[in-house]
């Protein structure tokens, strides 16, 4: 009988959310966006992580450049973009990337190695910004961040039978969940 309850809390944690395993297996470290921008050259050739919001995606003929908006990563690999951004990144690929499908504002995670520095013109200013030789570029989906809060949500429909109407543990005052509106 314990032998079927292990097997069985293992099957359900393995269902909850974690990180795609086109990300995952990557041996990355983890290195933090100010410390690699202050010294580049310190960090050249370091496996990375990072992640961020796509700015632009500019095609040559045998290689893409996409400019990523960096924000923090959690456990999942999801870039965190209630955050606040440190900065811009560079990802380098020999793969061809679709305007139409990296758009701008997308979600996406990187691995690869850090290659040096790139300048960018900003406005009238031209930064130096890392530059990533991307060996997997995860798109994420554009209802990800929907499908992860769902469990946010307040009640939609009457409490089950056993609590009753009035005996639900979150009826309060004639709403539920921990706000004060009626749905």
């Amino acid at each position: 009988m314990k032998s079927y309850l292990l097997l069985f809390c293992l099957l359900w944690l393995a269902a909850c959310t974690s990180m795609p395993p086109a990300i995952k297996d990557f041996p990355a470290m983890d290195i933090p966006y100010q410390l690699v921008s202050q010294d580049v050259d310190a960090y050249k050739d370091t496996p990375l992580r990072w992640g961020g919001t796509v700015i632009d995606v500019e095609n040559e003929t045998d290689s893409s450049l996409v400019q990523v908006l960096f924000y923090p990563l959690d456990r999942n690999g999801y870039p965190q973009i209630s955050q606040t951004s440190d900065g811009r990144f560079a990802v380098e690929t020999s793969d061809f990337l679709d305007p139409a499908i990296f758009t701008e504002d997308a979600e996406i995670t990187v691995t690869g190695t850090l290659k040096g520095e790139i300048e960018r013109m900003v406005g009238n200013k031209i930064i130096r910004i890392p530059l990533v030789s991307a060996a997997t570029i995860y798109l994420w989906p554009k209802d990800y961040r929907g499908r992860r809060y769902a469990g946010d949500q307040r009640y939609r429909y009457p409490p089950p039978y056993p609590f009753g109407y009035y005996g639900h543990p979150f009826f309060y005052r004639g709403f539920y969940g921990p706000y004060g509106y009626w749905w």
